[in-house]
């Protein structure tokens, strides 16, 4: 019952399979055991009816698999998956919300994002059904949607005895901008500037997605040149943004010797990325087809050059800050998400990684310049704050050494940029990409004039803003920022 595919590869519409919920459900949970994982699971009106399609990762094979369920009408309920599979819950909970089918039996039900085409308008932050803790000396604190800090809005409801956390309940939502619809209404008007803007700290990340959608959907190979410029800026990015965490997570335990130094240094990186695209965050780089700028060898000299000296510091600084006891004391067993539990939950990316599981797209979905540079899986083990800071250095390290490879072998003059304006009629394409917090989804579908007629997207913090939930738990509240900062998700990139 499956279609199979892989990583940037587009197929056609008719070749889906579609299967009713009760014939499917069995299928898709048998999948999901046996290892594989849901990295799509979305609705879509057709016929006045609703049609689910499922997209699973085989990561052990390389491979993608498609198919699609019909879930009925509006108001009608199907034996929700969620209660055998629990990393489908959030899909779940987002088609109810878009099309008012019921997953009957999901163990709490409630909005994702309040997106302004919801299906039941009446579905209102107001009326938001938050989980409660009652007892004898249990109390509620809440944080946000405003903060003291000039971050995104988000709120945080704790269930605390004393000063521990039984329970974190996160609200998000609060700035849905409905972009994948954006994506569908803007034909024949650029739309890589909104993959750009979907989340500000993954421009390279997002916007390389949507350019590969993109080029599947029209048949178009990109130069070995223009995907090793890519895959220079996209490890650059996940470079400065380690980098910055590290100095984030200096700051929550008062190590102020990390936190100014690792400020300065992720400087010298994205002032690199603004060397190469006038943008230090890598807006107008990459473009359907290729990218806009070419590096040359005088650049190349020099982005060797200040990864170089950018290494050396980095070294330094975190041989110090990893042996340092009073750093070691607030990092070691703090906000711990274990192996089985960030499987059961679906994380992915960095965080799952930090706990022991091998999840990165360039390694077993490589594409682009990563099929001919391959990468190692790094991982941790003890799924703590300690995890996912230390596992930040070895990955910037890690892209440090990528990087050089590359650009001392670059490949010959080739066009950066082919023509990719032109998309087949009724197609399928899934892109995966391995971005610095993990998994970016997006999926296109084009209609019989090769127009987009549904995209969807995906943030790694669609899946891990509930592991953040799962490690607060029986930790101090005044460690929540520290757990907060290790995960680092993106509320924009969640709330869409």
């Amino acid at each position: 019952m499956w279609r199979i595919t892989h990583n940037n590869s587009s197929i056609p519409i008719g070749d889906i399979p579609c299967f009713p919920i009760d014939i499917a459900r069995a299928e898709i949970i048998a999948q999901i055991n046996r290892g594989m994982r849901p990295v799509f699971f979305f609705g879509n009106k057709e016929n006045n009816a609703v049609r689910a399609y499922i997209v699973l990762a085989d990561d052990d094979r390389s491979q993608i698999m498609v198919s699609s369920v019909d879930l009925g009408m509006p108001g009608q309920e199907y034996p929700s998956l969620t209660a055998d599979v629990p990393q489908m819950s959030m899909f779940e909970r987002e088609i109810y919300e878009d099309f008012g089918v019921i997953p009957a039996g999901h163990p709490w039900l409630k909005p994702v994002r309040f997106s302004y085409n919801r299906f039941n308008p009446l579905m209102s932050m107001g009326k938001y059904p938050f989980f409660t803790v009652e007892g004898e000396s249990i109390h509620e604190v809440a944080v946000g949607p405003v903060h003291a800090g000039i971050i995104e809005p988000g709120h945080f409801r704790f269930m605390c005895h004393a000063e521990d956390i039984f329970h974190l309940e996160i609200q998000l939502g609060y700035q849905h901008r409905g972009i994948e619809q954006l994506f569908v209404l803007r034909h024949g008007k650029p739309k890589i500037h909104l993959a750009e803007s979907i989340a500000g700290d993954t421009v390279i990340g997002h916007s390389l997605a949507y350019a590969q959608v993109v080029e599947s959907c029209a048949d178009v190979s990109v130069s070995r040149r223009a995907d090793s410029i890519r895959a220079v800026a996209l490890e650059m990015e996940r470079i400065a943004v380690h980098i910055g965490d590290l100095a984030a997570l200096s700051g929550d335990v008062a190590y102020l010797l990390g936190n100014a130094v690792f400020g300065a240094i992720r400087t010298q990186v994205i002032n690199t990325t603004l060397a190469l695209c006038g943008s230090r965050f890598g807006r107008g780089l990459i473009r359907e087809g290729g990218v806009v700028y070419d590096i040359a060898a005088d650049m190349r000299d020099s982005i060797i050059r200040v990864l170089n000296d950018v290494e050396e510091r980095v070294v330094l600084m975190a041989e110090k800050m990893f042996s340092t006891p009073s750093v070691l004391a607030r990092f070691e067993q703090a906000g711990v998400v274990d192996k089985e539990t960030a499987r059961l939950i679906g994380l992915v990316g960095m965080a799952a990684r930090a706990s022991g599981i091998p999840r990165d797209v360039r390694t077993t979905h490589p594409s682009g310049a990563y099929r001919f540079y391959p990468m190692h899986t790094i991982v941790m083990e003890s799924g703590d704050v300690f995890a996912r800071g230390y596992l930040r250095y070895a990955e910037i390290r890690q892209s440090i050494e990528f990087i050089r490879d590359l650009l001392k072998n670059f490949p010959s003059d080739e066009p950066v940029r082919e023509p990719a304006d032109i998309m087949k009629k009724d197609r399928f394409s899934v892109s995966m990409v391995e971005g610095w917090r993990g998994e970016l989804s997006h999926c296109g579908m084009t209609d019989s004039r090769g127009e987009l007629v549904r995209y969807k997207i995906k943030d790694p913090s669609f899946h891990n803003w509930f592991g953040l939930a799962v490690a607060v738990r029986n930790n101090g509240i005044s460690d929540f920022p520290l757990c907060n900062k290790s995960f680092n998700l993106s509320y924009c990139g969640h709330d869409l």
